[in-house]
């Protein structure tokens, strides 16, 4: 310290990097008042002179705005902390003293440097959601930088559930846009036309899923089509494949900032991501593919550091991170901490993320979604669907568990349905359109006359005819023995 220099009388804090400012920054909302600051001088000796360096430079003080959208309590308990990592760093990728966001990348680089050059060819599992984006980005910024040596072969597998949140889908648009222009195979998996969420609903009339009996769609319209596009690659590719995935164990991952996990399977160092090696003796895909997940150990905040500050950079690779944001809540979004999927989810107790989107008024417009959940509720009703009438007997011989269960959706409800679905996305392109706003087609013209076809061909699931009674006709109760009830005198009628 010079002898005339003097502290301000409080300094702004970073939420996550602790970077010092000697002004207030927009929306900042903590501070270290000048009583903590000296306490923390006077334990902080051996950083003292790193520290004064950075007060000294007023203009080394400032950072972008998009840096610092928001602030949070520096607590006591980690003065030292803090102070240790009051240093700037200008490269998250040296090994100078860094943030956070550096430190939980040292493990992420670790990991890949120790088990990716054992495989020929990498694949990253894409969503489009902040996690996997996350690892996807980090992983093509490091290569790009030279931190990793690169594979034979990279390809993402983007899964598309053409039921996607508008401004993840939109944004995984431009990933995909960029990721091609530097060359990487980017395989958009989608499920077969029949077996797309609407399409297989409205079109051959299964009931839309839900929890306790009837959970089909994940696997259906993203597990399956996923396995089979890893197959189907793996079958013109030689040598081992390392399959990447944004997996994070969650905020119990580190602790006294070290990081606290169990083992990964193989035995794989603790804190160095989830690894499974190849199984030669397993069916389907797991036979051939390894498995890693660099990001194991990652906090959400420091997900979001990376999405909304360094990401977007230039020098770590441009990404429209940025937009992902919306899709979890804006500048809420993690404080919200909404989990995204399929917008208006029939499994959801509540529309949390989509309810995050409208909020925002950029978003707006895209209110009638709000009409899928209920839309979902009344196809369940019985009225809508059909019902056995007796009980059914298995192959065995033996009485089915579930008499007179009820089953499909009518044709005329599987009708309405279809309508209602493409006014609702009529009424939000409407809406789009005058505000120069992206449109949204969860159902295509491909998938409209798809449903069309079904429905005017009479298409049925499996072990139903179309001939049974609608699920809320009046008839003689069968119970599991066999056993009828025959219905009461007068009702019914």
């Amino acid at each position: 310290m010079t002898p005339n220099q003097t502290l301000p009388d409080r300094v702004w804090i970073h939420p996550h990097s602790y970077l010092w400012h000697a002004e207030p920054l927009p929306e900042a909302r903590t501070y270290i008042a000048d009583d903590v600051l000296a306490e923390l001088l006077d334990a902080a000796d051996n950083v003292l002179e790193d520290f004064m360096d950075v007060m000294g430079d007023p203009e080394a003080l400032s950072m972008s705005l998009d840096m610092a959208k928001r602030g949070q309590p520096c607590i006591d308990g980690e003065a030292e902390g803090v102070m240790t990592a009051a240093r700037r760093h200008p490269d998250l990728f040296s090994t100078s003293p860094r943030m956070a966001v550096g430190e939980a990348m040292d493990l992420t680089v670790q990991s890949l440097q120790a088990y990716g050059p054992a495989h020929d060819h990498w694949c990253v599992a894409w969503s489009g959601g902040k996690d996997s984006t996350a690892a996807l980005s980090l992983l093509v910024s490091l290569l790009e930088s030279g931190t990793l040596d690169r594979p034979r072969s990279l390809t993402v597998f983007y899964a598309d559930t053409r039921m996607e949140l508008p401004p993840l889908a939109i944004a995984a648009q431009g990933i995909m846009a960029r990721l091609r222009a530097r060359g990487i195979d980017v395989q958009v998996v989608r499920a077969p036309l029949d077996r797309r969420f609407l399409v297989y609903m409205l079109g051959r009339g299964v009931p839309p899923p839900n929890n306790n009996t009837l959970r089909w769609c994940t696997r259906q319209i993203k597990v399956d089509p996923m396995a089979a596009a890893i197959a189907e690659r793996l079958a013109g590719l030689d040598g081992s494949v390392l399959m990447i995935t944004g997996v994070r164990q969650g905020e119990s991952a580190i602790r006294d900032r070290r990081i606290e996990m169990s083992c990964s399977r193989d035995g794989a160092e603790c804190g160095q991501g989830w690894y499974q090696q190849v199984l030669p003796h397993a069916r389907g895909i797991r036979g051939r593919v390894a498995t890693l997940a660099p990001l194991l150990h990652w906090r959400v905040c420091l997900v979001w550091d990376w999405l909304r500050i360094y990401a977007p950079m230039p020098e770590y690779g441009g990404w429209e991170t940025a937009a992902l944001a919306d899709a979890y809540g804006g500048d809420e979004a993690e404080e919200i901490n909404a989990r995204t999927g399929c917008v208006g989810c029939p499994l959801a107790q509540r529309d949390t993320a989509l309810d995050a989107i409208l909020a925002q008024p950029q978003w707006a417009y895209l209110k009638p979604l709000k009409g899928l959940r209920p839309l979902w509720r009344w196809l369940r009703e019985p009225r809508q669907r059909l019902r056995k009438p007796g009980a059914e007997r298995l192959k065995s011989g033996a009485l089915a568990k579930n008499p007179q269960r009820m089953g499909p959706l009518t044709l005329e409800a599987r009708r309405a349905a279809l309508d209602m679905v493409l006014d609702i996305q009529g009424d939000v392109n409407t809406l789009a359109r005058p505000r120069g706003r992206p449109e949204i087609d969860i159902l295509n013209t491909e998938e409209t006359a798809r449903i069309r076809a079904l429905i005017d061909a009479g298409t049925w699931p499996n072990g139903w005819a179309g001939d049974e009674p609608r699920a809320d006709t009046w008839m003689d109760t069968v119970y599991q023995d066999g056993t009828v009830q025959p219905l009461l005198e007068g009702m019914g009628s």
